[in-house]
């Protein structure tokens, strides 16, 4: 016997057997009026009919076993259309129960379902490839995954993206500056300028980079005149402080203030660097950086009366180093871009806690 037949097999016989019993009831019930008289069955019939109505008003729908369904729908056939009035449903229902009736004992059980279905993996496989690979289209998912030892066909890889709302066709290449950031991280420096308005209402230019990979965040230098030849030393010491480490990257990205000229570009082509300027009042497409100068506003120099450029020097300095070797960030599992080794805690350690800027951020590491 077939694996989920028997169940089925099982209520049918039930079924089966609750029918012959009401058929046999049913049929004594048919001997018992003939022997009564007349009068004694339209007494009875009488008493059967309105205890029919009072069932009607108290119940809306009634529940009817499948057996209940066939004896009605059988005994349709011996009474006039015109009389079917007395069945508590309508005239519809009872000729839908015929026609299930003729269908359960003419129509034969199918062997074959139709096309298996796909798994649920193999689903979200397809799924995976086309977000992860936004330009590859159905023909190349169909591919990768027979690669992968998977046998599906094409039409039912289009099938499977057109039915997630994904396009099949190789349309959805994303050319954001998201899409192009995330691609070139390692290899990013995006700079930018942030102000700071000193006690005495002066303002002071800070210049810095960071590195899109890892976050780490270099001070290039503070004044109150930032002038081209100032800009563009600030270039040339970066350069000299990476050294080595300058050939890792191949882009810088950078707005377009009046105080980055072709001389300060010049200084990264001369590496192999190319210059990228963002779209104009786009601050999100150097997102990185703002998000950085957002930081170092909330957690330091608005919290805190600059003095002087020597001052705010000392403050960014320390803060810089907070920032590279303590602070954690999201996009580095919460890690800090310089990560220092981790200490592993035991019962005997404690937590010990360094105050930096007198006490405006707090470090906190274990200590033996």
């Amino acid at each position: 016997m077939p694996a989920g037949r028997g169940p089925c097999r099982a209520g049918w016989m039930v079924m089966v057997w609750s029918l012959l019993y009401a058929l046999t009831r049913n049929a004594l019930g048919l001997m018992l009026l003939r022997m009564r008289g007349d009068t004694v069955k339209e007494v009875e019939l009488l008493v059967l009919r309105h205890q029919v109505a009072v069932l009607r008003r108290q119940v809306h729908r009634p529940t009817l076993e499948p057996a209940d369904r066939v004896i009605l729908a059988a005994l349709s056939r011996l009474l006039p259309r015109a009389r079917w009035g007395s069945f508590f449903v309508t005239p519809t229902t009872v000729l839908r129960w015929h026609r299930e009736l003729l269908a359960r004992t003419w129509t034969y059980p199918r062997k074959t379902s139709g096309r298996p279905p796909v798994h649920r993996e193999i689903r979200e496989l397809i799924l995976r490839l086309a977000r992860e690979n936004p330009t590859w289209g159905h023909r190349r998912i169909q591919g990768e995954l027979i690669g992968l030892g998977y046998s599906v066909r094409v039409a039912t890889v289009w099938r499977i993206l057109h039915r997630a709302g994904v396009d099949p066709a190789p349309r959805r290449a994303d050319a954001s500056w998201r899409t192009f950031l995330s691609a070139q991280a390692s290899g990013l420096l995006a700079c930018d300028f942030f102000t700071v308005d000193t006690v005495f209402l002066q303002r002071i230019y800070v210049f810095f980079v960071v590195e899109h990979a890892t976050r780490h965040v270099h001070v290039l230098g503070i004044t109150k005149h930032p002038t081209t030849a100032w800009v563009t030393q600030q270039a040339r010491n970066l350069l000299m402080n990476l050294e080595e480490g300058s050939h890792r990257f191949r882009f810088l990205l950078r707005d377009r203030d009046t105080k980055f000229t072709a001389s300060f570009d010049a200084v990264f082509t001369g590496a192999g660097i190319d210059v990228v300027r963002t779209p104009p009042q786009a601050p999100q497409a150097n997102a990185i950086a703002e998000r950085r100068v957002g930081t170092v506003r909330q957690e330091c120099t608005d919290r805190l009366l600059i003095v002087s450029e020597r001052h705010l020097t000392s403050v960014l300095d320390s803060y810089a180093e907070h920032f590279n070797t303590h602070r954690p960030h999201r996009s580095l599992g919460q890690h800090p871009p310089d990560s220092p080794p981790v200490v592993a805690p035991t019962s005997e350690s404690t937590i010990r806690r360094t105050r930096i800027l007198d006490g405006l951020i707090n470090e906190y590491r274990n200590a033996a």
